[in-house]
């Protein structure tokens, strides 16, 4: 008897899953919440007319293993602050254990000091995240990996790689010669394993970003692209300007259909209306960040967007029982 005890205490750990999210991306957390079988839990949020912002959880989380899903993209200082708020609200009602599920973290290119007197930001959003209440995060495909070595919490970083990969080689058989091309020397690591699964060659586009303000110029196309159809990666589409030299470098080397395949669609500005403006078969990516219909408009169908929401659930489920979330990967 006592080893039962033992064993259902230490599955019980955490108490029952309680699932909140913010404003921010409330179609993914419902979709989660879905494929758990669970409901999102209420919660009241308010924003005075001075644009301070009030949270109420509608009921009690005593000793329960709770989860803060909010994405932290435009607008990013509400989103953030709805997350830390939320957060804080949890731990001070006695939560057990508070997750952030974000999955798209802002400033998270601002990972290092690369030039005189600027801030690492992401570091300071790592400080307020740990401050607010987080006991563990839980993100999806992090700018730079260092970021994780900005927290002293727990975590778990996941990709949504496998979930565009097999997309990927299910179309396969309907591409042309297909080449996997980076968009970024940075994300080359990342493209070679896109390449290896599809097994494919791989291209890449050397990039010198020449000033602060987003702006880069794509210098030279590193491979064969000719009369194939080029699968250009990457990790996010901000607002869209190195995709686009991308893009228009490949067709200039003789690509034939281009497609476009991306974790985050961020889409700042008029990114989306001058990405739908180019020669591309079909944008592939996923509900990271929530695309306005306005936006996706543009596409007329071009966009595909893939759930991340099975891969979070079966994260948050793994979690809270203790189980491995490498077994997923087989890692």
């Amino acid at each position: 008897m006592p080893v039962l005890h033992s064993a259902r205490h230490d599955r019980m750990k955490y108490g029952d899953i309680k699932l909140y999210t913010g404003t921010s991306c409330p179609e993914l957390a419902t979709r989660i919440a879905a494929h758990m079988g669970l409901p999102l839990c209420e919660r009241q949020i308010i924003q005075f007319p001075n644009e301070n912002l009030f949270i109420q959880l509608q009921s009690s989380v005593r000793g329960q293993d709770c989860y803060a899903i909010q994405t932290t993209s435009a607008p990013v200082h509400r989103n953030l602050m709805e997350l830390l708020i939320l957060m804080q609200t949890l731990r001070l009602d006695s939560a057990a254990r508070v997750t952030a599920v974000v999955p798209y973290l802002c400033y998270a290119r601002s990972d290092k000091k690369d030039q005189p007197r600027i801030p690492i930001t992401a570091r300071l959003v790592a400080d307020m995240i740990e401050v607010a209440g987080a006991d563990r995060y839980l993100f999806l495909d992090l700018h730079a990996g260092q970021i994780q070595g900005f927290f002293s919490i727990p975590g778990d970083v996941l990709t949504a790689f496998y979930i565009l990969i097999d997309y990927l080689k299910a179309k396969k058989p309907t591409m042309k010669n297909p080449v996997v091309v980076t968009a970024d020397l940075g994300f080359a690591k990342k493209a070679r394993n896109f390449a290896v699964s599809m097994d494919v060659p791989l291209a890449f586009i050397e990039k010198r970003r020449i000033s602060n303000d987003s702006k880069a110029q794509a210098l030279t196309m590193i491979g064969d692209v000719r009369d194939r159809d080029a699968v250009i990666v990457d990790d996010e589409i901000d607002t869209g300007g190195s995709m686009i030299q991308a893009v228009n470098l490949a067709k200039d080397n003789g690509a034939r259909n281009v497609y476009v395949v991306f974790v985050h669609p961020v889409f700042s500005g008029n990114a989306a209306e001058r990405l739908a403006a180019l020669p591309v078969a079909e944008f592939i990516t996923t509900d990271t960040v929530p695309i306005p219909p306005e936006k996706m408009a543009f596409f007329g169908g071009r966009l595909t967007q893939l759930s991340v929401a099975p891969l979070l659930g079966e994260v948050i489920q793994r979690a809270n029982e203790g189980r491995s979330v490498g077994e997923l990967f087989n890692e």
